[in-house]
């Protein structure tokens, strides 16, 4: 007995002193009654993405659309009026998301419907791998005849494809390179569930190796074959850095349905303008720091001079260290926002590799990493000039905040600590607006130490805008990949092999089609959200930017509800124009 209670007592006098030495400033923020069903659902999805993985296959978008109609029919999970704001406000990012959710499958459906005549394999693909999830009898040797069949109807296509920029063949198939690069990442996936399928039964049913060696064999190396064609001869695509810049463009009526999911009530042409008049704002200013250093109006020999300043090579990692140490500092001091002992001390830098700075030429965050993009031994001379000139001092000192405290950093550590279930409605508008906010925060609380800082400051604030116009250009179809290129190197100053590197990710399929606009316009949501908050007087900075994160990463137009206590109906729609605050 005494044992017990003396180790009772030992895990209590533990718990106070973790209690006491770490303890958050911020107190725990309660879940909503409809956590629950949110968490469940987001379950569901997660399973269903790991069961069908390939997510081209007709039945991953079946089973992700039943599901994502089943929860929209039974919306909401509980009365909307007895729901209070906080409530209010997931069932509403609750609907938002699954009507999102069905808009992506049709896209989806539709994306894969264009490719099904580039790729004749995919459905007999996708049919043995359902006879395998099924645990169905196989019938090998009728299996075994249609795939042999698969190396003649992919020679058929190509031939149909090539010759359609030869002759006036009625069965020539046109095929942009946006597209073929498309079906030979939908190729790719197929081919790796033929290699599953072959694995699942090789080495334990006997009579498999007999009928199928050959034929899945003689397919895969077909099907490679073809993938190479579709990416390399159509899309351009050889892996190096003279690749060409290729993307999907969707359109009007579906920027709009992204925007109204993330609660926008601006138009794609509304943001451009934005976005321009932010763009000038920044000119103005930038001239005015030239003129400091001597170079009278010229703005782009003032960024070049700020580009020569930069550490030799193997000093960068040091470099980000400090500056991230100097941007601690500069929070706490002045009171602006809580940093926790746990958030502070445990982040590392690690470096991008020379292939991965084709897609991340400058730093970025990476699970309590900063990633830290700068010259290589494995890059040429003038690439590891760009690389050096791109990540300078001045400008790696923004970004630095950005990635890890105040921003992206510190904004995970709190995400993961106060209504995680959220996560299922994570928007870039908070992730980066969040990130952003600060940039134009700590402009006006003078972190810039002189003209140089502020060169640097204002070519990322410059940078935000022009994502927000070649972005949405792009998806508009009114600029190619090169012109938008073109537009970051004229007009911001990029380097030109980091300016491609930031337009291969713009068109890209690792972000949504908003994702760059969400930078600059979730930050001049927040700062928006801070002049109503500070002209109401019921919060202190602080105590603003605290409650901020302890709503999670959510669209911003939800949290001004819940911060300012609207009243919340099922009729809800954006009307905000943060744009006129």
């Amino acid at each position: 007995m005494m044992t017990a209670v003396r180790t009772a007592l030992a895990a209590a006098v533990w718990m106070l002193a973790i209690l006491s030495s770490s303890a958050p400033a911020q107190p725990m923020t309660p879940d909503s009654v409809l956590a629950p069903a949110i968490r469940a659902l987001d379950a569901d999805e997660r399973t269903i993405a790991r069961f069908h993985d390939d997510r081209w296959s007709r039945e991953s978008i079946e089973a992700r659309t039943a599901l994502a109609q089943r929860a929209l029919a039974a919306w909401p999970p509980m009365p909307f009026d007895d729901l209070d704001v906080t409530a209010r406000a997931d069932a509403l990012m609750l609907r938002a998301h699954l009507v999102g959710t069905l808009a992506d499958l049709e896209l989806a459906a539709a994306r894969r419907a264009e490719m099904l005549p580039l790729l004749p394999h995919r459905d007999l693909i996708e049919d043995l791998e359902a006879l395998r999830t099924q645990m169905a009898e196989l019938d090998l040797p009728s299996l075994a005849r249609e795939l042999a069949a698969l190396p003649q109807m992919l020679r058929l296509v190509r031939e149909r494809i090539t010759s359609a920029a030869e002759t006036e063949n009625p069965d020539a198939i046109s095929v942009t390179p946006s597209l073929a690069l498309r079906a030979a990442g939908a190729s790719a996936a197929s081919r790796r569930t033929l290699e599953r399928f072959r694995d699942h039964y090789a080495a334990f049913v006997p009579a498999f190796g007999w009928h199928m060696d050959a034929p899945i064999r003689e397919a895969l190396a077909a099907i490679g074959e073809h993938e190479k064609f579709l990416r390399e001869s159509i899309a351009g695509q050889g892996g190096g850095d003279a690749d060409a810049l290729v993307g999907d463009p969707i359109g009007s009526e579906a920027l709009l349905a992204h925007l109204e999911r993330e609660m926008i009530a601006l138009s794609p042409e509304e943001l451009i303008a934005v976005a321009e008049t932010e763009l000038a704002w920044c000119r103005a200013r930038l001239a005015e720091a030239a003129g400091e250093l001597g170079y009278g109006g010229d703005i782009a020999a003032a960024i070049d001079h700020v580009k020569s300043l930069h550490v030799a090579p193997g000093e960068q990692p040091a470099l980000v260290t400090r500056l991230a140490r100097e941007a601690i500092d500069f929070v706490r001091e002045r009171n602006l926002v809580t940093v926790p002992e746990l958030c502070a001390d445990l982040w590392r830098t690690q470096m991008i590799s020379a292939r991965d700075q084709r897609t991340w030429p400058f730093a970025a965050y990476n699970n309590n990493h900063v990633m830290v993009a700068y010259a290589s031994s494995e890059q040429d001379f003038e690439a590891r000039q760009m690389a050096m000139r791109g990540n300078n001092e001045h400008f790696t000192r923004l970004v630095v905040q950005h990635e890890l405290i105040p921003g992206h950093h510190l904004q995970g550590f709190m995400a993961a600590r106060h209504r995680a279930y959220r996560s299922l409605f994570a928007t870039p508008f908070f992730v980066e607006g969040w990130a952003l906010y600060w940039e134009m925060l700590l402009w006006d609380v003078g972190f810039a130490r002189g003209p140089e800082d502020r060169i640097g400051m204002l070519f990322w604030r410059s940078h935000r805008a022009a994502r927000i116009i070649v972005s949405l250009k792009f998806h508009l179809g009114q600029m190619t990949p090169a012109e938008m290129t073109a537009f970051l190197v004229d007009q911001i100053h990029h380097e030109r092999d980091n300016a491609a590197s930031e337009v291969r990710r713009y068109v890209g399929e690792q972000y949504s089609p908003l994702y760059q606009v969400a930078y600059m316009i979730g930050g001049l949501q927040l700062r928006a959200l801070a002049r109503e908050v500070e002209a109401a007087g019921t919060m202190s900075q602080l105590e603003f930017h605290d409650e901020l994160l302890r709503h999670g990463s959510i669209p911003v137009a939800m949290i001004r509800a819940q911060i300012l206590g609207h009243d919340l109906s099922p009729a809800f729609t954006p009307d905000w124009r943060f744009d006129r605050d």
